[in-house]
């Protein structure tokens, strides 16, 4: 499923994320996540995310 979609995701749900230093190359990270960043309700390039530990990036996948 892809995460472009806020109602999607749910705070504990495990995710693929891109951060930001891997825009370009496309490395994919999981995780958990802990908190969501982007307040409006879909977002074309992925949902924003806090995932446990810190990192941070927008949803490319939800497993």
């Amino acid at each position: 499923m892809k995460g472009t979609n806020r109602a999607d995701i749910k705070v504990g749900a495990r995710v693929k994320v891109v951060q930001k230093q891997d825009q370009r190359t496309g490395n994919l990270t999981e995780g958990i996540v802990q908190n969501i960043l982007t307040k409006s309700g879909t977002y074309p390039h992925g949902i924003k995310v806090r995932l446990e530990g810190g990192i941070v990036g927008r949803v490319k996948e939800i497993t």
